[in-house]
């Protein structure tokens, strides 16, 4: 039996399989709105084989958009553009969640495929980035410290999200800590030098991931929980793995099912060493202390992905960019280590059989 096929139940969900589809922005919506884009790229890799498909970074607010072309999840008519998708992925075999994000002072910048670069100004649609302290993001501007109210607003305001995702029958809902975003930012002592309650001590920085974790399971007590987390910063003076698996420890035991572990993303001048597989460790880190985890990160073919999961290193599989390459990548994954999986019966002509 493929450890990679083999279901997974977290909080009375089961998935179907432990290859997962990671959030990956498309900047692609008009006030946070998602569209038919949205709707057949998520739908597709349902049709992929994939188990679980993670919407990308969900805006929490207007002022949590990375960029004007983000999705949201703070307003009716986001709520009601989402549940056609949900439910197409739902009617392909997968499950589907959401990661709830703010970008902090990454926000209200150009997509990636715009010709500019940098901060969006406020006459071409931007706004003003808030941050725990007044610390740019190399090539950004300066952005707002928050105060005490602003950052109990924003606990509302991911509470209200998941809520509103709950509701249209997302299964998963993902707290975004990683990649340099708010949550991340507070994190890491090269983002937050307050000397209030939220910073200093590692217990202050996560002070407000901690509460987000368990305003989003006061909001959603039946649903599944993750944590998306950097497990460093890859910078002297950051984030490293061993205050990653504390704050695991503690956002578990404040109702967080699994963590989904990354890295880097909070300055420019950090120093990844990237190859297949190099983000694996920080993910048994977190196993080794008796977290659920799933990997991500260069992991491209079925022989890599069923091999980390036989050595006990994750519990599941995200890969981002190969469901890019191939929508059909659970499908081809499972032919590869030859494990029996149902294909669409519209699809079952080329599924490549041994004799």
């Amino acid at each position: 039996m493929s450890s990679l096929f083999a279901p997974l139940t977290l909080r009375g969900t089961t998935l179907r399989n432990r290859l997962w589809v990671a959030p990956m922005c498309q900047y692609s919506a008009v006030e946070g709105v998602p569209n038919d884009w949205h709707h057949v790229h998520l739908a597709q890799f349902a049709t992929g084989g994939a188990g679980l498909v993670i919407a990308e970074a969900t805006a929490v607010s207007p002022e949590a958009r990375i960029s004007p072309a983000d999705v949201g999840l703070w307003n009716d008519a986001q709520q009601q553009a989402w549940a056609p998708i949900v439910e197409s992925v739902h009617a392909r075999g997968a499950a589907v969640g959401v990661q709830l994000a703010h970008a902090g002072r990454k926000a209200s910048t150009w997509p990636p495929f715009a010709p500019q670069r940098g901060t969006v100004p406020p006459a071409d649609g931007g706004w003003e980035p808030v941050a725990p302290s007044s610390i740019a993001f190399e090539g950004l501007v300066d952005p707002r410290e928050l105060t005490i109210a602003e950052i109990d607003g924003i606990v509302d305001d991911f509470a209200a999200a998941a809520v509103r995702a709950v509701a249209i029958g997302f299964d998963v809902l993902e707290i975004h800590a990683a990649h340099g975003y708010l949550l991340h930012e507070f994190l890491s002592p090269l983002a937050n030098t307050r000397t209030d309650a939220y910073g200093g001590s590692l217990e202050n920085r996560a002070r407000l991931v901690l509460r987000v974790v368990e305003a989003v399971r006061r909001a959603a007590p039946d649903t599944v929980v993750f944590v998306r987390f950097s497990g460093t910063d890859w910078a002297p003076g950051g984030l490293e793995v061993a205050e990653v698996v504390e704050v695991a420890r503690w956002s578990a035991e404040r109702g967080a099912d699994l963590f989904d572990v990354s890295s880097g993303g909070l300055v420019a001048h950090q120093q990844i060493p990237v190859g297949p597989g190099y983000q694996v460790p920080l993910a048994r880190a977190l196993r080794d202390a008796g977290l659920p985890a799933a990997a991500v990160g260069l992991i491209t073919n079925g022989p890599q992905a069923e091999s980390i999961l036989t050595a006990g290193d994750a519990d599941a599989i995200l890969a981002a960019r190969e469901w890019l390459r191939d929508p059909h990548f659970g499908l081809r994954v499972a032919t590869e280590i030859g494990a029996d999986v149902p294909w669409p019966p519209q699809y079952e002509r080329a599924r490549r059989r041994t004799h």
